[in-house]
């Protein structure tokens, strides 16, 4: 009689940020229906764990704790006893990790030289057809005998998520009478942002045509936010700082179109099903963080000095920031608009 072999245990690796985390999730979906016996676990720091507890495809989801080694790290995986070992962070710090854990680990391609050749010299030596993140990504499961099925990133919403942004837009009046939109203004790097006084023209000409806005952001976006919600008057509020990640993706579900920069909030917005507006300036298509497989517009200047970072910086090496200066409020209004906003 032919032994019946064991179904295969998955670790998934991904320590951070928002956009990466939520773009395994097409991989986490299509490894569940592939596989449907196997037993799926992921790891990510702590602080991100709100992106995957509730995804529907996984049996496990743990979070990487503030300032824990990473030989305790290696001890928790070992003892998961995987078959399977998705590096899908290529940090050095997976790289120590894989180290620590022998096993079969599977990693993906960054294309680091061909990335380093745009940013330093606009030489694009990506390979033809460049793959986006979300696919690279299944390089690391070549031996899963998955593909793509063509669907967004997902973000689960728990139910709690959900009663805490309808209880919140109630109690502002929001979204009841009114399209509701969604608006992230902020980014870690000054470079992803788009000027404050067009985000306020926006705020202006949403709520002037008879829609809700909702400013979505972290805690270091709370002054930015109030001051665009001002703008607003009755018809705006900001959730920045006060709504969770799981509450951000329930008000973005909530909404009927959103507009973002290269940001995690508008992975979000793909991963719940919202139509987003998303404004490039110093990064580019071939970086592979466009927004994937979703309903989306993506407004974007062709300048030469395009793209002058991987991740975005301080301030623009040229001084003028034409990138993001040079898209108009009227294209992203107009670009809401089309969306259903």
């Amino acid at each position: 009689m032919a032994s019946v072999s064991a179904p295969p245990r998955i670790l998934l690796l991904r320590f951070s940020a928002i956009g990466d985390i939520l773009l395994t999730t097409p991989l986490v979906r299509a490894l569940r229906r592939r596989h449907p016996t196997a037993h799926l676990a992921a790891f990510t720091r702590a602080a991100f764990l709100p992106l995957l507890s509730d995804n529907p495809h996984l049996d496990e989801a743990h979070g990487l704790g503030p300032g824990e080694p990473l030989r305790a790290l290696a001890a928790r995986i070992r003892a998961g006893r995987y078959s399977h070992l998705l590096d899908l962070h290529g940090s050095l710090r997976t790289r120590a990790l894989r180290h620590l854990v022998r096993g079969r680990w599977g990693t993906f391609s960054h294309h680091r030289v061909a990335r380093w050749l745009l940013v330093r010299f606009r030489r694009d030596r990506y390979p033809a057809g460049a793959l986006p993140v979300a696919e690279r990504y299944f390089e690391a499961a070549a031996d899963l005998d998955v593909r793509p099925d063509g669907g967004p990133p997902e973000l689960g919403l728990h139910p709690d998520a959900v009663a805490w942004a309808r209880a919140w837009l109630g109690a502002r009046g929001l979204g009841r009478e009114r399209r509701l939109v969604a608006l992230a203004p902020g980014a870690a790097h000054a470079t992803k942002r788009w000027p404050v006084e067009a985000w306020r023209t926006v705020v202006g000409s949403l709520t002037a045509r008879g829609r809700d806005v909702v400013i979505l952001g972290g805690p270091e976006d709370r002054a930015l936010a109030a001051s665009l919600a001002g703008s607003g008057e009755a018809r705006a509020a900001s959730a920045a700082g006060e709504a969770t990640l799981q509450g951000t993706g329930a008000l973005l579900a909530a909404a009927t179109a959103a507009a973002a920069g290269d940001t995690g909030v508008m992975h979000m917005a793909t991963a719940v099903g919202t139509p987003v507006v998303a404004l490039f300036g110093p990064t580019v298509r071939q970086f592979g963080f466009f927004p994937y497989r979703a309903r989306a517009l993506v407004l974007e200047r062709e300048l030469p000095c395009r793209p002058c970072s991987y991740h975005g910086g301080p301030a623009c090496p040229l001084g003028h920031h034409r990138c993001l200066r040079d898209i108009s409020p009227a294209e992203v209004a107009a670009g809401l608009e089309g969306m259903g906003g």
